[in-house]
């Protein structure tokens, strides 16, 4: 256990979901009717995992990350990514100062990805390259620039932002970046009825106040409690099945991952499943996992995790109904049953 974890504060599974409901509640107050939508973002955070949101623009992303960071009172920083950026713009660069008595000497200026909440915003419109710059930030939550590594504050949460693949000037997100984001979501356009209260509330002169409801050491806390959720050897085995029966040269995989999937999930996606499923269970009141806490997560946890094939495309076959498919096709496993090595 680190030095962080043993200062804070330890909180009970009530208490966690107290708190995570107060969250909620503080960013719910500008953030109309996506009440999905940021449980998958604040699932991510005490999961100390990233998210990534992919949506048209002007459907409040932006908004829900400043919120949050609000709503717990942590430094939030954002990053728009565009066809120019380069790495050093994003974890920061050496640069030579000068001091009284006129010596010389290069000194690191840290770059936007020192934040515990990071916005890397249209994520998918900057090249490859700097798309790359955010992958040793967000698995090892550090930065190695001018010969040394520097340590990210904690909790550290990624929250990228892409447009859809079709739209103008953008480029496909690497599969290594893909596989660091614990959960995908996709942004959906409010109904008539949400989109009548946005307006109310941002075309008027009435601003919405938030409130802070927890801090790092809280929220490390709910991190250390998330972790200590136990799960039964079923449970973990399920999650595994249902990876295994993502790659298409598995015996259990269902006829439309043969048929689509080129490429299958990586072993992070089991450890996504398991992590958002104890999550869940915490959020739910309850202080073990289930089936069904690994199944409601499993969309969020694999889709961006699939490389399908051009067929798929062509037949209109996105990620999310594989992963149905999915789902349909792996029963679940009988409690106490361990399943094969």
């Amino acid at each position: 256990m680190s030095q962080h974890d043993t200062a804070g504060p330890t909180i009970s599974p009530e208490r966690y979901a107290e708190i995570a409901a107060e969250i909620e509640g503080e960013v719910g107050k500008v953030i109309v009717g996506q009440d999905q939508l940021v449980r998958t973002v604040v699932t991510c955070l005490l999961a100390e995992g990233h998210a990534l949101l992919e949506g048209v623009p002007g459907l409040g992303k932006t908004m829900l990350l400043k919120a949050l960071s609000e709503a717990v009172d942590l430094p939030f920083s954002r990053v728009q990514f565009t066809p120019d950026l380069m790495p050093a713009d994003i974890v920061g660069t050496q640069v030579l100062e000068e001091d009284d008595r006129g010596h010389k000497t290069f000194q690191f200026r840290p770059g936007p990805v020192f934040a515990s909440f990071v916005l890397a915003d249209e994520v998918n419109r900057a090249t490859p390259k700097t798309q790359s710059a955010l992958l040793e930030a967000m698995q090892e939550r550090a930065v190695t620039a001018g010969g040394a590594t520097r340590a990210l504050p904690r909790p550290f949460l990624v929250m990228a932002t892409q447009n859809p693949l079709e739209m103008e000037g953008t480029y496909p997100l690497p599969e290594a970046q893909l596989d660091r984001f614990l959960l995908k979501a996709h942004v959906p356009f409010p109904s008539a009825e949400d989109l009548v209260t946005v307006l109310e509330r941002t075309t008027g002169t009435h601003s919405v106040q938030l409130h802070s409801v927890a801090d790092a050491p809280t929220l490390m806390a709910m991190i250390e409690l998330t972790r200590r959720v136990p799960i039964a050897s079923h449970v973990l085995r399920h999650a595994v099945d249902l990876v295994v029966a993502t790659h298409s040269d598995s015996a259990t995989a269902p006829e439309l991952v043969r048929r689509y999937v080129r490429f299958g999930a990586s072993p992070r996606a089991a450890q996504a499943m398991v992590l958002a499923g104890k999550v869940t269970a915490l959020l739910d009141g309850r202080p073990n996992v289930s089936i069904a806490d690994i199944r409601s997560v499993a969309i969020g946890a694999l889709r961006h995790r699939l490389v399908v094939g051009y067929e798929a495309t062509a037949d209109g076959v996105d990620a999310a109904q594989l992963v149905a498919a999915l789902l349909d096709g792996v029963g679940e496993p009988a409690a106490g049953m361990r399943g094969a090595p």
